[in-house]
């Protein structure tokens, strides 16, 4: 079934992870589209472009004159040159050349960008407390936490955490598979991550799938890759009985998940950011979930 998208729909976000790789211009009319699209969430990284991709994005905000309480802004920090770093003194300094590279007084959603092994829980809590105090920072939330590593953190915290990015997709779906495989001898009954989208489901925290349409690390697109030529074959053939792309099939096969996920879409071609778009219009047939799934190469028990 193929829906009218909805303009309040907040199952989106654009990552904006490669800015820094566009002209002025380009991000201008990427912005524009996304706006277009009913996309008013942005997804930052103090890292992304050393910050290049945070000014280029405010420098395209006042270009199409866009006001800020009609978008939501997130960024993340923690992550420097060769370590992680939670420390309160590290949050507030790059919280402060986030806000200020955004051209903006108060971020909506502050993530940690990584679990940091030497985090001291008491330490992000100050950090946390005197943002939202000075009305910095609105809510916050982590990317890449395990459940227990969220636990430890939630202890200390004032306020509850709001979101974990986790990497999701099509050729990325772990959590799936550990728990449709639970009680076999699959590799895919492992779990890796603590079943973490249970957990967060569980506990009110908004999962956002990075990487959607990823396969490994950073090996590149499933998308026409031979490597998954079941795969394609299938999206192909399910997106002509939706009447969309077979990359808005692979984003509609997330938010078909019960978990109710926001996806980041990081593309900066303005075409293909539209086409992915239509995915929030596409209820996914039950049928049609788990041929892909198993299309993707994972196994039914």
């Amino acid at each position: 079934m193929t829906t009218p998208a909805n303009e309040n729909d907040d199952r989106l976000i654009l990552g904006c992870w490669r800015l820094h790789e566009r002209s002025p211009a380009q991000i201008t009319g990427l912005l524009e589209t996304a706006l277009q699209c009913g996309i008013r969430q942005f997804d930052h990284a103090d890292i992304y472009g050393n910050g290049d991709s945070e000014r280029l994005f405010a420098q395209a905000l006042r270009t199409l004159g866009c006001e800020r309480e009609s978008i939501r802004l997130q960024s993340k920090c923690g992550i420097r040159e060769g370590y992680y770093d939670s420390s309160a003194s590290h949050i507030l300094k790059s919280v402060d050349g986030i806000l200020g590279r955004l051209d903006t007084d108060y971020l909506d959603i502050l993530l940690l960008h990584r679990p940091d092994a030497l985090m001291e829980p008491a330490e992000v809590a100050e950090a946390f407390s005197r943002l939202q105090a000075s009305g910095k920072v609105r809510r916050f939330g982590v990317s890449n936490f395990r459940p227990m590593q969220i636990e430890l953190l939630q202890s200390a915290l004032e306020q509850p955490l709001c979101a974990n990015q986790v990497q999701f997709g099509l050729a990325h779906a772990g959590p799936v598979d550990a728990s449709l495989q639970a009680n076999t001898r699959f590799d895919g009954g492992i779990d890796r991550d603590g079943s973490v989208i249970d957990y967060c489901r569980m506990n009110g925290l908004r999962v956002q799938a990075w990487s959607p349409l990823q396969f490994g690390r950073f090996e590149g697109n499933f998308l026409g890759h031979p490597d998954f030529a079941e795969l394609n074959h299938d999206l192909n053939n399910i997106a002509q009985v939706y009447g969309v792309s077979a990359g808005a099939i692979a984003i509609a096969w997330i938010l078909r998940h019960p978990a109710n996920m926001q996806v980041l879409l990081g593309s900066t071609d303005p075409r293909r950011l539209q086409s992915l778009a239509t995915a929030t219009g596409i209820a996914l047939q039950r049928e049609h979930w788990y041929a892909l799934y198993r299309a993707a190469g994972n196994p039914l028990p």
